[in-house]
Formats: C-alpha cells, sequence, structure tokens
C-alpha cells in the first residue's frame, strides 16, 4: 500500500513506524512522469530478486505534473520535499528512509536498479559507503562529451587532490550507504553539490569507501542539470571545503615569491641580466602582505572547520596542538619589532641630512611591509584564539592556568 507523507518524520518516528527493512531505495523526482514508473517497478523488482526486505521511496520535489500519482500506483512510498534542490530532495529521503541500508539512484533511467544487489552486497560486506562507477561502461548518448572528457574527470581530479578519497566517478548518481554513517556525514548541502559532500563527508570521516563498475544509459526526458552552473557549483563547494587549497597554500605561494622579490632588489641581484629597483620591490611587498592575510584567513578558515564543524586536518590539529595565542603574538610582535627598528634606520639618515633630502625609498617600503605583515600576525593570533573558545569542553586542557591555543 502505497502513501504519501507531506511532512519528514524525525528519525524516531521513522523507527518506531514498525518493522524496519533492510534496504531503502531513495528515488529524487522532479518532473518524471515518464520514468517514474518504469524506476520504481525496476528497484521493487530487484529488491525481490536479491531476497532483500526493502522499501522504494520517492522524493518527489515540487512536480507540476503527473509524478506523485504515477509513483504512488507503482507501489512507491512518496514523500513530498516543497525546497527545490538535488540535496534537498534526498535530505528529506534520508530523514524518511527506514532502511538499514539506504541505496541512492536517479529517476531518468540512467541507471539500471538491477545493480541494487551490488552495492548491497558491498554494504554487507563492511563498506560505509559504495560509489557506482560508470566511466568504462557509459552507453552511447548517455553523457555529453563535455561532461564525459572534462566535466567529470577535472572535478573528480579535484577531489581526489584535495580530498585523497580514491573515487573513480565521484558524481555519479547511484550509490549506497549505510543509514547509521548519516550521522557522522552531517550532510547539509541543497543542491547539486550534494554529490561532493558526501564524498569529501565520507573521506574526512575516514569511512570504508568502495565502487562498483555500472552502466551508464541515456535519460529519458529532459535533462533538469545546467553543465556550467552545476559546475561551478561543484568546484566552488570543493575550494570552500579546502582552506588548504584555497587560502593556505596560495598565501605561502604569495609570500615566498613575494621575499624572493623583494630579497634580490634590496641585495642588488642581478636577475636575467638586469638589476631590479623601486617599483619591483614594491610589487614583491605587495605579494608579500597579500600572502600573510590570505594565509591568515586559511588559518581562520581551518579553525571555525574544527571548532564549528567538526572538520578534521591533520596538519591543522598538530599545529594547534603546539603553538599557543602567545606564540602568534610573540612573532607578530618581533615582525614588527624588525620593521620599527628599519623605519629607526632611515629616521637617522634623516637626521644626519639634517632633515633635508632623503633617498632611502628601499629601506622605506620594507619597514612598512614588516610592520603591516607583523600586525597582520598579531591580530589575527587573537582572532584565531577567539574562534578556538568554541571547542568542546572535552578538547579543553585540564590545567585552568594553561592559555588558550591559536
Amino acid at each position: 500500500m502505497s502513501t504519501v507523507e507531506h511532512s519528514t518524520p524525525a528519525p524516531a518516528d521513522v523507527q518506531a513506524a514498525g518493522p524496519i527493512p533492510l534496504v531503502s531505495v531513495v528515488i529524487p523526482c522532479l518532473n518524471e512522469e515518464e520514468n517514474i514508473e518504469q524506476c520504481v517497478r525496476d528497484a521493487s523488482a530487484a529488491l525481490h530478486a536479491g531476497g532483500f526486505d526493502g522499501e522504494v521511496l520517492v522524493v518527489d520535489n515540487d512536480s507540476d505534473d503527473r509524478s506523485v500519482e504515477v509513483a504512488q500506483a507503482a507501489g512507491a512510498r512518496v514523500i513530498i520535499e516543497r525546497r527545490r534542490g538535488y540535496g534537498s530532495a534526498y535530505l528529506a529521503g534520508f530523514a524518511a528512509a527506514r532502511g538499514e541500508y539506504i541505496v541512492m539512484a536517479d529517476a531518468d533511467l540512467t541507471y539500471d536498479f538491477g545493480e541494487i544487489s551490488r552495492f548491497v552486497d558491498e554494504l554487507q560486506a563492511g563498506a560505509q559507503l559504495v560509489m557506482g562507477d560508470r566511466m568504462d561502461n557509459i552507453k552511447p548518448g548517455a553523457m555529453p562529451w563535455l561532461h564525459r572528457y572534462v566535466g567529470n574527470p577535472v572535478l573528480t581530479g579535484i577531489l581526489n587532490l584535495f580530498f585523497r578519497t580514491g573515487v573513480g566517478d565521484a558524481h555519479c548518481g547511484m550509490r549506497a550507504l549505510r543509514r547509521d554513517v548519516l550521522p557522522a556525514l552531517d550532510l547539509r548541502t541543497t543542491g547539486m553539490e550534494f554529490a561532493s559532500e558526501m564524498v569529501i563527508r565520507a573521506s574526512k570521516q575516514e569511512l570504508l569507501i568502495s565502487e562498483v563498475p555500472i552502466e551508464y544509459h541515456p535519460r529519458g526526458g529532459e535533462s533538469k542539470l545546467s553543465s556550467f552552473r552545476d559546475g561551478w557549483r561543484h568546484l566552488r563547494f570543493l575550494l570552500v571545503h579546502s582552506p588548504t587549497h584555497l587560502f593556505v597554500i596560495p598565501g605561502l605561494v604569495m609570500i615566498g615569491l613575494g621575499a624572493l622579490v623583494s630579497a634580490t632588489v634590496l641585495l642588488n641581484i642581478d636577475v636575467l641580466g638586469r638589476r631590479w629597483d623601486l617599483h619591483t620591490l614594491i610589487g614583491g611587498s605587495l605579494l608579500t602582505i597579500v600572502g600573510s592575510e590570505v594565509l591568515t584567513m586559511g588559518l581562520c578558515a581551518h579553525a571555525y572547520g574544527t571548532y564549528f564543524m567538526g572538520e578534521k586536518d591533520a596538519w591543522f590539529d598538530w599545529a594547534r596542538a603546539r603553538f599557543r595565542l602567545e606564540h602568534g603574538l610573540a612573532l607578530g610582535g618581533a615582525v614588527m619589532l624588525a620593521g620599527v627598528l628599519v623605519g629607526g634606520v632611515v629616521i637617522v639618515h634623516w637626521i644626519e641630512r639634517g632633515f633635508g633630502a632623503l633617498a632611502e625609498e628601499r629601506l622605506a617600503i620594507l619597514a612598512a611591509t614588516l610592520v603591516i605583515v607583523g600586525l597582520q600576525v598579531f591580530f589575527s593570533s587573537f582572532l584565531l584564539s577567539i574562534l578556538g573558545l568554541r571547542r568542546r569542553a572535552t578538547d579543553l586542557p585540564l590545567d585552568d592556568e594553561r592559555p588558550l591555543r591559536a
């Protein structure tokens, strides 16, 4: 008997609704009247063929066609999620799913529901997240050239570079997971980037991820995917959730390059057969200042992710366990003092010349750069310490006299 639910039940209510099935097949649906009946019937047949006690759950994402009626008539339990978005639909579906295992698949006939048993077998063997891998089994006309050879490989490559997930097809829409890992995943995004978030969070939580090669078929009906908009949303999500690559590495590169450029000018080193002067020094100074600001933003982003979002990053955890607020204040103060001393040399030269003309532009730029960078380090250390106040009680030092770490 199929049902339509207009509100998402709480997990406790879901468990109390009756015996817990082994598998919940969750299918997001937006105007898929032409395809949803076959999807539901194929999913039900796959559960029966595999001997799995299961349910087919269709999450209708505010369709304006007959998708709800068709899915219900085919035997699915239907959830209505008015808030549009791929992630919104799945978040509602996960909250309503009752199965121990959750299998995800789109409602566009691109995936073979007969593969469900292979995903369940992987979960039963110990995997916590099972990803489909379409890339070697794409049927003619199933995936546009741009997606197959540019979009998906590039985004999957960036995701693996940033988060070391090791998956071959990070955006495959057919996947499965254990329902008990959902609290650890803490999924939040509402759009297409939901697919990336699941893989990233699973990797950060060190879940056991396995892959299943599957076929990818031409879709039925009209595609809702916007190549550039959704591709940008995925890339934006990857960058935002990797402060190391977005802030820390570019900041360190700019600082190193700026210091190198400044040093060649201050030490009168010939580069490319010529000696570089004041304008080059200004460029090196700007690179150093901007780089230090970008680096401190990256550290603050890491602190926010760690203390407020439960993120884990090995090197940041190592650093915060060893460095305290006072270390940052001492470093910032030392850099500022160096700048003040260099500025003092400029003033002494000015006095020696009777407060007349002064041509110490190089030292003046160096002094200003050191003072600015020192101020950034000094006050950013306080900001890091303030963010650290949000730590859980179990993370706080036992000794109340011990200063908060930055």
